[in-house]
């Protein structure tokens, strides 16, 4: 684990470093300010019973919603964002669509300005899921254990609001603009909230079994980065670090986010996500991975 936090040490400083260099030169100005947009991709597939080179017909959509909203007066900045972002998948054969991306999650930081770009601060983080999640028990070839009508499937993991993770404390933020910041808490509360039902029978996302509510206490690292590496191409960064000094300090939660946008026109763009996850109560562990590629509808307002 040593190795991975000496790995993010230098991420972490390479990340603020070549952000720095590339980020947007957009000044922090008085008032409010909103900006956000709504994309929505398709992904499709098909093969026909001639074709031999394998493959299954597929079919999927996501829709991501990202919303800025900004203050500023005098010495004091309140910067908040939400992020809804739902995907579902189809393939060919398959009775119903099932969800493969489903994020809801809000932050929020408030600033009295210190010296230059150093800000006072304390941010809340708000992280949970929208719809249900479930796993489905399938044999070695792929196939359900039971096709009876009668035999339920797939088992109920999580759903909306269980679990919800929460993160708030006081540091330091360092601001640049709205596109290049990172702030700093060494002491940061985290609560993990989930319903019972998913503890009755052993620990479920770190909650031990029985309790409905498990707390943290430890430092915990947040940084975004948006910037243009050519004409109508941006990489937007966001990467959040947490570590708990009550149990296994030296491992580090990680949940860090690359969106790549590539602009065709006012309406059309291409993007690319890629999500890493590394939760140290999460079974298995490891980290989580998510990538998707999709060409979509994006509005801007």
């Amino acid at each position: 684990m040593k190795k991975v936090v000496l790995a993010l040490a230098f991420a972490m400083a390479t990340f603020v470093g070549f952000a720095q260099e590339k980020a947007a030169k957009d000044s922090v100005t008085e008032g409010w300010k909103r900006a956000g947009n709504v994309l929505i991709t398709f992904n499709q597939s098909a093969f026909n019973k001639e074709w031999t080179g394998g493959g299954v017909g597929n079919t999927a959509a996501n829709i991501l919603v990202n919303y800025d909203i900004n203050y500023k007066k005098g010495d004091w900045i309140w910067d908040n964002k939400i992020i809804a972002d739902y995907g579902v998948n189809k393939n060919k054969g398959a009775e119903r669509f099932t969800k493969n991306n489903d994020r809801l999650e809000f932050n929020s930081t408030a600033g009295k300005k210190a010296s230059n770009n150093w800000y006072y601060s304390a941010y809340f983080n708000l992280r949970t899921q929208m719809d249900a999640g479930s796993v489905s028990f399938v044999n070695d070839n792929n196939t359900p254990l039971d096709t009876s009508d009668d035999f339920n499937q797939d088992i109920t993991t999580s759903h909306f609001f269980s679990p919800a993770y929460f993160q708030a404390g006081p540091g330091m933020l360092w601001k640049k603009s709205d596109n290049l910041f990172v702030n700093i808490s060494p002491a940061a509360a985290k609560m993990i909230m989930v319903h019972k039902h998913f503890t009755e029978f052993g620990d479920a996302f770190g909650v031990e079994k029985g309790d409905a509510i498990r707390f943290e206490l430890g430092a915990a690292v947040r940084g975004y980065a948006k910037f243009d590496i050519m004409k109508n191409i941006s990489v937007e960064n966001i990467l959040a670090l947490y570590t708990n000094y009550l149990e296994d300090p030296q491992n580090v939660d990680i949940d860090y986010t690359m969106n790549l946008a590539m602009q065709v026109n006012k309406y059309i763009s291409a993007n690319l996500v890629f999500q890493a996850i590394y939760d140290d109560n999460a079974q298995p562990k490891g980290f989580q991975i998510r990538e998707a590629f999709g060409l979509g509808f994006n509005y801007a307002f």
